[in-house]
């Protein structure tokens, strides 16, 4: 691949290695400056002895390299929050009792069955000055209005340390809030919630006013609330308040890209304002003044749209591209796709670990890569038909290229997303150019029948084209088992067959060949220590309890509830370890496992005679004394499910610290596992 030859991929991809080290490390930050500064210096002085000796070029390279590594690993340190002394998270008593918490709200969330979310900053704790980003959780019940961006809030509360999941292979919510250097939580009802009359108006404060300001203009203007949420979406960045049915129609017919701006909507409005700007001759003053407005339009929209990694990528991505033709210059891809993923890491290093943005990168990648190969196996004289297989080559390189990570990631591939991207993106075209003049207008209060009501016809026919394309469930595969190790070597498989379909000779097609054999030994290797596996499972569920027994890749389920297999947290563990459901039983009283006799005791607090356990399984809250439960069987181990009263777990925490005897509530310490 030519692409790696490029010094600036070398570059990029040692910059790359050095977030990822920074990341799984967490190295010393005065080592790692220490060491940047003797770099860059010894760096001058090999670059001073270059002029006399040739022989020096290479140490200069990898030096560069070196660097750009250790710049990789300072980025992510000096962009991580947690390194700063007044960060909340780096103080354990912030997390042992109630806090009297002033915060500022930042950002609306979407909303949880329960709870409003907000991302919040925090101004201090105690009347004491802490810095940090919260997840803020209001209870529904609280009749407090909903907050906007600005909002100081003085809240008494616990702050409560992100968890990790309470079930195997479930989503590590805690997890991905860590890398949005989110690092708790605080949940707070109406009762604990002072709210000021001051607004803290920062530059995200007016963002959300202007967006706030466009959507109750058209509000106004009886723009239908459905298609009001899609165009948010598609325009301003702002996903929160679509309906969950609408997203599962566009997942389902591959195009969910489309609710999430990136390079396909920042491309249209690239091509719009280039067209607006037609009259502005192609003069050195002309060409600046074009390129001024369109850099400026272009952040302005990526400030009002959120600044999400996509649309950060895509507009830092047409900037150059921009630029490019400003200074009459062919712009090379590769090129800006590097540079920009140095200049937006640099900046915001946790980027990288966003699916978006990876998804995003893959599929530009994929299809400036692929797409002018597969163009050329057909083309077509007829403009309508040229410009359909277009559209087709670009989603097919755009999907062969983030299939693997999607299926990683969600697990699911829609087969009809071809033809819902033939349908879709000329419609979306014109939504686009439609909707931006629409929201410009409505930012200023003007808001005509005949400019507003196209753009809604047109959302309306674009989600009834979704939704039909989403109806065929049956070209829908679902709950597609997939692991890292699958996720590389299908990447190198994929990158060895498009090389070898482009430069047809032998070492290219030996290694497709040697590509191959090395999927069906991943495979292979997979398959075997599923296999060879064997565990005993109790989930933390609430009301109801959930044990499995897993030999192989066959599962045994023990439940009460008669809809277990629609379970999500049985769901995510089975796709996760290759398996499915065998069987479903009712859960007895005494189990067995390898060579532990398992006690399980219910609501009714019966067990058999004579019965020496090596564990205890107390579910549904028992009625008993647990003294002497523990003073006549002597287990090894007590386990309490997620289906006991809370209320109850102390007492019986103390009992079994009174015969040091093992305590594990799901609830506290997540699922119970024995192998």
């Amino acid at each position: 691949m030519k692409v790696f030859e490029f010094p600036l991929a070398r570059i990029t991809i040692s910059f790359l290695l050095g977030i990822l080290t920074a990341f799984t490390c967490r190295p010393n930050p005065k080592w790692i400056f220490g060491f940047l500064i003797c770099f860059l210096l010894l760096t001058c002085f090999f670059i001073f002895l270059v002029r006399k000796s040739r022989k020096n070029k290479r140490y200069t390279s990898l030096l560069c390299y070196f660097i750009s590594f250790l710049t990789g690993i300072s980025s992510l340190i000096i962009q991580t929050d947690s390194f700063q002394k007044d960060n909340y998270s780096n103080h354990k008593t912030v997390f042992e009792k109630e806090h009297s918490v002033t915060l500022v709200i930042r950002e609306k969330l979407k909303n949880t069955t329960y709870n409003q979310r907000y991302i919040a900053l925090i101004k201090s704790i105690d009347h004491k000055n802490y810095s940090g980003k919260i997840l803020l959780n209001i209870s529904k019940e609280s009749t407090l209005q909903t907050l906007q961006t600005g909002n100081i809030l003085r809240i008494q509360a616990y702050i409560q340390k992100n968890k990790k999941p309470d079930n195997p292979n479930q989503f590590n919510y805690g997890s991905y809030l860590d890398k949005k250097q989110i690092y708790a939580q605080i949940y707070a009802n109406l009762t604990a919630i002072e709210l000021s009359s001051e607004l803290q108006k920062d530059s995200w404060f007016y963002i959300a006013k202007i967006r706030t300001r466009i959507t109750d203009n058209l509000q106004k203007a009886h723009f239908d609330p459905t298609a009001l949420t899609v165009a948010a979406a598609l325009i301003l960045g702002q996903r929160q308040d679509i309906d969950p049915g609408i997203v599962q129609d566009y997942q389902y017919a591959g195009a969910i890209h489309i609710l999430s701006v990136s390079g396909l909507h920042v491309g249209f409005i690239f091509l719009f304002l280039n067209f607006i700007l037609i009259p502005i001759p192609n003069t050195r003053k002309g060409s600046f003044l074009k390129l001024s407005i369109i850099l400026s339009c272009l952040f302005i929209f990526a400030f009002v749209a959120g600044l999400s990694p996509s649309i950060v990528r895509s507009v830092t991505m047409f900037s150059f591209v921009a630029i490019g033709l400003h200074l009459r210059r062919s712009v090379n891809i590769y090129h800006t796709l590097l540079v920009s993923i140095l200049l937006i890491l640099l900046f915001q290093p946790y980027f990288l670990f966003d699916a978006g943005f990876q998804l995003s990168y893959l599929a530009v990648f994929f299809i400036v890569w692929f797409q002018p190969v597969l163009s050329q196996l057909w083309k077509p004289k007829n403009k309508t038909a040229k410009y359909s297989w277009d559209i087709l080559t670009v989603s097919f390189a755009a999907q062969i290229g983030t299939l693997p990570l999607s299926l990683y990631y969600f697990h699911q591939f829609p087969g009809l997303f071809f033809i819902t991207n033939l349908a879709v993106i000329p419609l979306l075209s014109f939504i686009m150019f439609l909707g931006i003049i629409v929201m410009a207008f409505s930012a200023i209060n003007f808001t005509p029948f005949w400019l507003t009501k196209p753009l809604e016809w047109s959302i309306y026919l674009l989600n009834k084209i979704i939704n039909t394309v989403a109806s065929f469930e049956q070209f829908i595969i679902k709950d597609i088992p997939f692991n890292f190790s699958l996720l590389t070597f299908s990447y190198l498989l994929i990158i060895a067959f498009i090389i070898w379909f482009k430069k047809p000779y032998f070492k290219s097609l030996a290694f497709a060949l040697l590509s191959i054999i090395l999927c069906q030994l991943t495979f292979l290797s997979n398959k075997w220590q599923i296999q060879h596996q064997e565990e005993w499972l109790v989930f933390n569920q609430k009301r109801n309890s959930l044990i499995i027994q897993r030999q192989g890749n066959e599962v045994v389920v023990y439940s009460k509830d008669s809809a277990v297999a629609k379970n999500k947290m049985l769901n995510s563990y089975l796709i996760a370890n290759f398996c499915r459901i065998k069987n479903q039983k009712e859960i007895q009283h005494v189990a067995y496992f390898k060579a532990n006799k398992i006690l399980i005791l219910d609501s009714a607090g019966i067990f058999p005679e004579n019965t020496k356990p090596d564990i205890i399984l107390l579910t549904q809250s028992p009625k008993i004394n647990i003294d002497r439960i523990l003073l006549s069987l002597q287990p090894k181990l007590v386990i309490a499910d997620g289906s006991n009263y809370k209320s109850m777990l102390p007492q019986w925490e103390m009992s079994c610290k009174k015969q040091k005897i093992p305590f594990h509530a799901t609830a506290e310490k997540g699922y119970f596992q024995l192998k």
